[in-house]
């Protein structure tokens, strides 16, 4: 049998470890690594001398490890057989990884479960030839891009769900926000993945996560985009979500004007739902018509400040009064006696100067005539008529209320 006299890669492009198709071998063989390879030798399964680049001869001199196994005779070309491999040390940069199926995560911030799914690529370089050899060659001739893959991608689907779940949960990053931390959750799994293949004698040049995106088909996807797009809406037109409520309540109640409810709804925010009711919710929905409304509603309440509308008798907040009183006239502190004309004061009983009794209007207080039934300066009733001390019109006797202004009448 021809022993080999050259040896040299002739490989396909791109793999990453590769075998010598022969392993008759002479002791003065040369063999040829080019740069960017280390080749090993193998004799009996058992890894001998490692080359790198250059030319080398297959010596007992260059092959220390080789002497040891093999009993060469001096001088001649004595065949044994070895086998050689090829170790590719380039860097691949394009090794692609995703998940084949959508991963489960919890979002630290909205506390809801999303599936996402996720893709990208790393770049790994043979580090050390021996180990790598030694640990995933085996029997296969060829170890290319595909086969490392094919060995790693259990590894990696098996940990980047729990990768990427404690770098959100740790950073408290939301979902939707994770687009902008790409690059660090990149670097976040490359610091755990290249331990791993560090084993294997692989060094992990980068690791790159091209995109965690979640299914739009998804409910939870579609619910939680529309929720952020709704509050988004809310906040541009300045309004929160239990106001959009009852707006949603009014007009409700206004597109069922013919039901039972509609009209007890209407006498409650105009009463502002009375006395037990009225201090919370009254406040609240005049509040809201107040907005919606404002330019209507500009008659200011002098008790608690609230505004209603021009026409409106009563606040609608407190129930106060908001007719404005009608003037009436300070009482003199003189007064004129209807009898002789001379003046004296008006808290006399008789004039001085005639004696005549005096007999004051309950509003002006000026004297009058006896038997006057109307003053003779302002011409309102006399002679035991009644009036409302805060707006000053007649009431009737045992009347409680002014029917005028609402004002409790005292005895």
């Amino acid at each position: 049998m021809a022993m080999i006299k050259v040896l040299k890669f002739e490989g396909p492009e791109g793999v990453l470890a590769w075998k010598y198709p022969h392993s008759e071998l002479g002791t003065w063989s040369q063999l040829v690594v080019n740069e960017t390879q280390e080749a090993l030798l193998f004799k009996n399964g058992q890894a001998l001398d490692l080359f790198g680049p250059g030319r080398h001869t297959l010596s007992t001199q260059n092959i220390p490890l080789l002497q040891s196994v093999i009993n060469l005779p001096f001088g001649g070309d004595s065949p044994f057989q070895a086998e050689v491999w090829y170790v590719n040390k380039v860097h691949l940069l394009d090794v692609k990884w995703g998940t084949p199926t959508p991963l489960q995560l919890q979002d630290p911030k909205y506390q809801v479960l999303v599936t996402v799914r996720s893709y990208g690529q790393f770049g790994v370089q043979i580090a050390d030839s021996r180990k790598f050899l030694l640990k995933l060659m085996g029997t296969l001739p060829v170890f290319d891009k595909d086969s490392l893959v094919q060995y790693f991608r259990g590894l990696l689907l098996m940990n980047i769900s729990e990768w990427i779940s404690s770098y959100l949960i740790n950073e408290k990053v939301s979902i939707l926000e994770i687009s902008s931390r790409l690059s660090e959750i990149s670097n976040h799994i490359r610091e755990r993945v290249a331990p791993v293949f560090e084993q294997y004698g692989i060094a992990v040049q980068n690791f790159y996560i091209e995109s965690i995106n979640m299914p739009e088909d998804n409910p939870v996807t579609v619910r939680l985009r529309e929720a952020l797009a709704k509050k988004a809406e809310m906040d541009i037109m300045g309004y929160n979500y239990q106001q959009e409520r009852t707006f949603d309540t009014l007009e409700a109640a206004a597109k069922n004007e013919g039901g039972g409810n509609a009209g007890v709804m209407g006498a409650g925010i105009g009463l502002g739902m009375g006395v037990s009711v009225g201090g919370a919710f009254g406040s609240q929905m005049f509040g809201l018509t107040q907005q919606m409304n404002a330019s209507a509603y500009d008659k200011k309440c002098t008790r608690c400040n609230a505004m209603n509308r021009q026409d409106a008798q009563f606040c609608m907040s407190c129930g106060q009064s908001l007719q404005v009183p009608p003037n009436v006239p300070d009482k003199a502190a003189e007064t004129t006696c209807a009898e002789c004309g001379n003046t004296f004061p008006a808290g006399a009983k008789f004039c001085p100067h005639c004696g005549d009794p005096n007999r004051p209007c309950l509003h002006c207080g000026a004297d009058n005539p006896q038997g006057a039934k109307h003053c003779h300066q302002c011409g309102r009733p006399i002679g035991g008529a009644l009036t409302c001390g805060k707006c000053g019109h007649e009431v009737s006797p045992g009347q409680k209320f002014c029917l005028e202004c609402g004002n409790k009448l005292t005895e």
